[in-house]
């Protein structure tokens, strides 16, 4: 909590308003001022996806451009230059940048979102965690418009998804939105007093973590076979989105048994674990139970940094 004191009459006028911070406000207590500012949290959210379009012909299409380009370069790569074989690997893809998109959007917007934001963070007394949650908020509407468009390929391609597992991707989605605001609110803290974060996770995010998620290969068919084999499995689970980007595969993608690969010459393959779906509920369970570790962990370090925002900027 930040309190402003005023400052005395006369000559004593002249000097500046002090600030007193408490960093002894417990996380729950935090919680729930963010919680009665929910109205200032929507508003952020809508405000900064107007001003990103603002004047622009398109508007919200070109939030569906990006992914859409992405989505095309990668299958041409992956499916006719390089030839995995998949068959309709255009959808497995879609499926897992379905929660790239969501998880790279949120946190690249949010780790500059307070440093951004300095005018607002000096003059007006708020929950500051909000500038961070209004990037994860931004980024689920982008994610709803792209799951409209991943709605349109299934239909112009004829595909049909496990609609008995469709419970799974709220199951998946809740998981996804603790761990992104987790790390919106940590980065977006930090990157306050150490300007490179931002630089960084551009780095990270946007190549390393990026193919350590079985979005552009099949888990069962490339990373099984060779971890299995050498016992270190479990190394590749440490990575919280990818029981989040198999459980949308499954649920969209929904090919768990064996299929012919499309490359002549090339035998059946399995390209999704053949898990049950209470299988994946455990999985993202466990990615949940982490996530709000993280995110109590993360609000603790905002808290214990935040009262030195406005000197920093």
């Amino acid at each position: 909590m930040a309190l402003e004191a005023a400052a005395p009459s006369g000559s004593a006028g002249r000097l500046k308003a002090t600030r007193v911070v408490s960093s002894h406000v417990s996380v729950s207590r935090r919680v729930l001022e963010i919680w009665r500012s929910r109205q200032l949290l929507w508003n952020l959210v809508s405000t900064e996806i107007r001003v990103k379009y603002k004047n622009s012909f398109l508007g919200l299409v070109w939030s569906l451009l990006s992914p859409a380009m992405s989505l095309i370069v990668y299958a041409l790569v992956f499916g006719i230059a390089l030839r995995n074989g998949y068959p309709e690997f255009v959808i497995l893809l879609f499926s897992g940048l379905l929660v790239w998109n969501l998880f790279q959007t949120s946190v690249l917007t949010a780790t500059g979102a307070i440093v951004n934001n300095a005018g607002l963070v000096k003059k007006v007394s708020f929950p500051r965690e909000i500038l961070a949650l209004a990037s994860v908020g931004s980024a689920s509407v982008f994610f709803f418009f792209q799951a409209c468009v991943m709605v349109l390929f299934l239909l112009a391609l004829q595909w049909r998804p496990a609609f008995g597992e469709l419970f799974l991707i709220p199951v998946a989605l809740v998981p996804l939105l603790v761990f992104c605001s987790a790390m919106a609110i940590f980065l977006a803290a930090v990157n306050v007093y150490l300007r490179d974060v931002q630089h960084l996770i551009e780095v990270v995010v946007g190549s390393a973590w990026f193919w350590a998620c079985p979005i552009v290969y099949s888990y069962q068919h490339i990373v099984y076979p060779k971890l299995s084999e050498h016992h270190i499995l479990w190394l590749y689970f440490l990575n919280p989105l990818t029981p989040i980007v198999m459980t949308f595969e499954r649920v969209i993608y929904a090919r768990t048994g064996l299929v012919h690969l499309t490359t002549p010459g090339h035998p059946l393959a399995q390209l999704l674990p053949g898990w049950n779906s209470w299988t994946y509920v455990e999985a993202d369970a466990i990615v949940l139970a982490v996530s709000l570790v993280l995110f109590a962990g993360a609000m603790v370090v905002f808290g214990r940094l935040a009262g030195n925002f406005a000197e920093e900027l």
